[in-house]
């Protein structure tokens, strides 16, 4: 089993607070988790990933193992999508996104590991991991989505792959 989470810092406790912003991402996000199993293999190339992809694992007793079968992934879409996205508004935010998504549910792995590093940090999308899937995944193989959408204006997923 394969999952795809994002790197929200909303996910984390330290951020928490009595409004629960994310409530609904975060709760795709403990049920997608939930399907793998007591051990697995992280790919959160950045810090916060690390720390979001711990977190979450040890919410489900859970623990990360190089050698694991299952995989829990971290990454994200572009933070530019509207106005009042982290990075502002950039009219190429939702083209990239709309690529991105068609490439993870086919999936497509050689459009996941040629994702443009250049292009993805000016749109502050968060592909080292996703990229990595292109690797993983199978053309033909099944995703099941638990969650897209942009709060903020950054784009999330939450995807299974059997």
């Amino acid at each position: 089993m394969i999952v795809l989470v994002p790197g929200v810092p909303a996910l984390l406790p330290s951020y928490a607070s009595i409004d629960n912003p994310v409530a609904d991402l975060r709760a795709a996000c403990l049920d997608a988790v939930g399907t793998l199993g007591p051990r697995v293999r992280v790919v959160a190339p950045t810090d916060l990933g690390a720390r979001v992809a711990e977190h979450l694992l040890a919410t489900l007793g859970a623990e990360p193992a190089a050698d694991a079968t299952d995989v829990l992934v971290v990454g994200n879409g572009s933070a530019k999508r509207t106005e009042k996205a982290p990075g502002h508004l950039d009219e190429r935010a939702v083209v990239f996104d709309d690529d991105l998504r068609r490439a993870l549910l086919e999936p497509l792995p050689t459009a996941l590991s040629g994702l443009d590093p250049q292009l993805a940090d000016e749109l502050w999308a968060d592909v080292d991991g996703i990229r990595e899937l292109g690797d993983l995944l199978r053309p033909g193989t099944t995703a099941e989505v638990r969650y897209d959408g942009d709060p903020f204006g950054v784009q999330y997923w939450v995807i299974c792959w059997a």
